[in-house]
């Protein structure tokens, strides 16, 4: 595992070189906001450095349901009983296994693993606006139905889970890049992708930490490039 710090945020990524799967800690005053939770084998890593920083786990805020993102939710529940889950509430089908599509989402197929038995439940559903210590949920569906990206109001560091990957090209989520075209495939409505990460880009974020990938430094030229790429790739007139 490969830890780099940000300010207030720091990312975890497993596999690294090869294969990213990346969670996130934010800092908080006494505290850590867990987002997301990587793969199953991560719950260790992730706990080790909650001790190294100082500060216990408080809330676990889940950007999407797919598996690489809640392999070790049901493991650090088990062993941090107090800690509070956050789970966008559109994702919450997801989390049941239930894939069926909602009025005004269309007919594209959602996409990607979910999970058939996970054993946690969240505490607290979340809808556009609301805040979480210091973070601010924004909705961005496109690679899921639900997926939420959450805003460091005191730094402008945005977590974007999938709505866009630094692996392999820098890209919106739907818009494959051949060297890691694995969250392409998994998503859902590129159109509503690109929308998101173009609704994203309003909040002038300065660093973008993302599921797969990097963090994406001085940010707002190179996504939109890569609006402009994923607008071109599915014939999608320019504003």
């Amino acid at each position: 595992m490969r830890i780099t710090h940000e300010q207030t945020v720091y990312q975890l990524s497993f596999m690294a070189k090869w294969f990213p799967v990346n969670c996130y800690f934010v800092e908080e005053e006494n505290s850590l906001t867990l987002i997301d939770t990587a793969l199953p084998f991560s719950k260790r890593a992730i706990l080790e450095t909650a001790k190294q920083i100082g500060k216990p786990i408080k809330r676990i805020v889940l950007t999407h349901v797919h598996s690489d993102h809640i392999g070790s939710l049901d493991g650090l529940k088990a062993d941090l009983p107090e800690v509070e889950i956050f789970l966008p509430e559109r994702e919450l089908k997801l989390l049941h296994g239930d894939k069926t599509l909602e009025p005004g989402e269309g007919n594209l197929p959602v996409k990607g693993g979910v999970p058939r038995n996970s054993k946690t439940q969240p505490d607290t559903l979340l809808k556009e606006g609301d805040r979480i210590g210091s973070l601010v949920a924004i909705a961005a569906p496109g690679h899921t139905p639900g997926m939420m990206a959450f805003l460091d109001v005191r730094n402008s560091i945005l977590l974007a889970g999938d709505a866009m990957q630094t692996r392999g090209g820098i890209a919106v989520a739907g818009d494959l890049r051949f060297r890691f075209p694995f969250p392409a495939l998994a998503t859902w409505d590129k159109e509503r992708a690109i929308a998101s990460v173009e609704n994203l880009l309003t909040y002038r974020p300065t660093i973008i930490g993302v599921g797969h990938g990097d963090f994406l430094y001085e940010p707002e030229s190179k996504v939109k490039h890569a609006i402009e790429k994923a607008k071109k790739a599915i014939g999608v007139r320019m504003k």
